[in-house]
Order: C-alpha cells, then sequence, then structure tokens
C-alpha cells in the first residue's frame, strides 16, 4: 500500500486563530521530528480575518517568515504556501468573518470548511495531513468531520502538543537545530532548542463511500453532507417507478439505460419474487433466461426499443458475457448515484467459483416498494 509520503502532491491542512506557531510546529513534526517524514509539497490554512493577518505577518514575512527560518535551518525543500493558500472562513453572503460565535457564523464555517477539504481530496495523487490543533474548538470539529466525510486511506488527522512552559509563547514556533533563547509568560528565559513537540494521529472513520460521486465531483457544505450520509445509514430501500422507468434507492435516482433497467427488474423478478437462481453456465436454461427477460422488458418498456438487435444479442440466450456486462453497467449506476459503500446493498451478488457462478439480487421483498403498478 502506498504510504502518504510516497504521493507526489503532499498537502499540510490546518485551522488557526491568533496563534499561527500551530502550522510551523506541525511541519517540523512531520518533516523534522518523524522516523517517516512527511514533507509537504504545499501548504493550506484555514482561519480568520484577524488569524489571517497574523498568518501572513508571521509565517510568511518576506525577512522575518518563520516558513522560511524552518526550511533553513533544517534543509527543507520549497513548499508552495502562498497568501492564496490563506483561507478566510466567509459567511454565506460571502462576508470574510473575524470571529465564529453564533450559530449562523458556526453553520457558514461548517460549510466553508467541509468545501475546501472536499475541493483538495479530489485528486488520486494527492495526500493530506490535516491538523485540528488550531484555531476554535469548532473549527477543529468539523475539520476533522470534513476528513472523515472525504478522507481517503492515504489522508492523516493529527494534533500537536508542545511542551507545557513552551505552549502558546508568541515566540516559540519550533524547536531550533541550535540555542536561540526566548522568553516565557513570567519573563524566564528558555532555549527554543530544548523544546519538544508530539504529534498524536487520530484514528478516524472515512465515510467517503457513503457519498454519492455526483456530489464528491463538487462542493458542497456541511450540512448537505452530513444529510446525505444520514441519509443513507439505514437498511436500504429500493423504489421502482414503473410509470417512469427508474429506480431510486433510499429517495436518490438511480439513471440507468433502458436495458440495463430491463435487466435489473427481471433480475429482480426472477431471484427476489421467485426466488430462483440465476446460474452463470446454465446451457439449457439460457435461452429460457432470454425468453422471460424478453417479456419483462417488452413488458415494462410497452414497445421494446431496438428490439432486433436485442433479439439477435439474445438469439442463444441470456450468455455468461452478457450478463457480466449488464451486471457491471447496473453496478456502476447504483455506485453513481449512491456511494460504493451503500451500492453494496443493491447490486447483483455473484456467489460460487467460475464453473458454477450463482447471481441474485441481495434485497427482500420488504425492501422493495412498487410505484404506479396499476
Amino acid at each position: 500500500m502506498q504510504q502518504p509520503n510516497d504521493y507526489p502532491k503532499r498537502v499540510l491542512l490546518a485551522v488557526s486563530g491568533m496563534s499561527p506557531q500551530i502550522v510551523t510546529e506541525t511541519l517540523y513534526s512531520l518533516a523534522i521530528n518523524k522516523p517517516e517524514p512527511f514533507i509537504p509539497t504545499e501548504i493550506h490554512l484555514i482561519t480568520t480575518v484577524s488569524g489571517a493577518k497574523e498568518a501572513r505577518l508571521q509565517l510568511l514575512h518576506p525577512k522575518t517568515g518563520k516558513i522560511q527560518q524552518l526550511r533553513d535551518d533544517y534543509g527543507l525543500p520549497d513548499i508552495y504556501f502562498p497568501e492564496e493558500n490563506i483561507h478566510i472562513i466567509e459567511d454565506y453572503q460571502a462576508l470574510p468573518l473575524d470571529d465564529i460565535k453564533t450559530p449562523a457564523q458556526n453553520e457558514a464555517a461548517a460549510d466553508y470548511i467541509t468545501a475546501i477539504v472536499s475541493d483538495l481530496t479530489r485528486h488520486d495523487d494527492t495526500a493530506i495531513h490535516v491538523s485540528i490543533a488550531g484555531g476554535r474548538k469548532t473549527m477543529g470539529y468539523y475539520l476533522g468531520y470534513a476528513l472523515s466525510l472525504y478522507g481517503r486511506p492515504q489522508d492523516r488527522l493529527s494534533h500537536v502538543l508542545v511542551t507545557d512552559r513552551y505552549e502558546s509563547l508568541k515566540d516559540f514556533f519550533y524547536p531550533t537545530p541550535t540555542s536561540q533563547v526566548i522568553y516565557d509568560r513570567d519573563n524566564r528565559a528558555l532555549d527554543a532548542k530544548e523544546a519538544e513537540i508530539m504529534l498524536a494521529e487520530i484514528p478516524f472513520v472515512r465515510l467517503r463511500g457513503g457519498i454519492p460521486e455526483h456530489l464528491l465531483d463538487r462542493k458542497i457544505g456541511f450540512s448537505e453532507s452530513v444529510y446525505q450520509a444520514r441519509r443513507l445509514e439505514s437498511g436500504p430501500l429500493l423504489e421502482i417507478d414503473l410509470k417512469h422507468k427508474c429506480f431510486y434507492a433510499k429517495g436518490v435516482r438511480v439513471k440507468m439505460t433502458d436495458i440495463n433497467y430491463g435487466f435489473y427488474l427481471w433480475m429482480i423478478q426472477q431471484t427476489v419474487e421467485l426466488n430462483r437462481s440465476i446460474r452463470r453456465k446454465d446451457a439449457e436454461s439460457n435461452q429460457d433466461y432470454a425468453n422471460s427477460f424478453l417479456l419483462v422488458y417488452e413488458r415494462c418498456m410497452n414497445e421494446m426499443k431496438d428490439k432486433e438487435k436485442t433479439m439477435k444479442a439474445l438469439s442463444k440466450g441470456l450468455e455468461p458475457q452478457w450478463i457480466s456486462e449488464r451486471m457491471s453497467a447496473v453496478k456502476k449506476s447504483f455506485e453513481a448515484a449512491i456511494g460504493k459503500h451503500q451500492a453494496k446493498s443493491y447490486t447483483i451478488e455473484s456467489k460460487g467459483n467460475n464453473n458454477d457462478k450463482v447471481y441474485s439480487v441481495p434485497l427482500i421483498a420488504n425492501q422493495i416498494m412498487w410505484l404506479d403498478i396499476d
């Protein structure tokens, strides 16, 4: 399995308030103080108006910026962190927020953070490391939950812990390689070199498989993401709309071509309603399968489309290759509509070995609702 540090694009994503030190502390822990270093190729920071100002001045200043100092101290390669990668949380009127206090501001912050995580996890060549150590507690919660919704196997979540006397000091950004004097809150001298930073990785449940592909392809907010996950977490329910010739899985329309719609309808009739097994290499039954399928297909379509073409394709019965193609297409339709994880409850199952495979729809009668039967 490919490790996070092996990915060509590696992103450190953090939240912060008025203490941008969280970025350098996490960067040090990942790139310097880790057995298998994770050196980000770019950094993104989510913060408020005031937090963005602190980050620009303390982290990115051309003369005193701590990101460049850390890189120089430890010989790290270039890390892409322009001002545009400091994301200021906005409300629903696209106005930047200086703090997050009201319920409306919290809701807007949740959607804003989730949209950024959704966007950064789109690309397969990217590994994301998320730090929830900075900012208000709600910001860290939303960021962690967003990663749970969109995170992939290569993505990680962490929190950093700093030696007590060094924690939250305005002049401490990371343990320096050489002695450097700083002062604590009581104006007592400390050596930045002697500080210790511990990175605590946080396990999280990855729910990405429960989010439909069409939602993964666009930015959606926290509320909509949670709504989709909750809607799909209970048992399966398939609605068959005979009038409009389509299926609904837990209220989500599943788009299929006519031939695949007819095939899946036939599979339901055979394996759920009639409790029959469809066998892959049952030569004697292949023609019977074809005849019964054509009856269902012609009936559900009222007037069969491409009748001659379909009849020709099935002249030798429902051959294994034709069945496999239909099964694959049906599976893709469900996965596109409701996500790979939830699709397993609806897609056609295959059991047995190659010489005696048996196919069936993994639903029971009370999980299927017929619409417009008359």
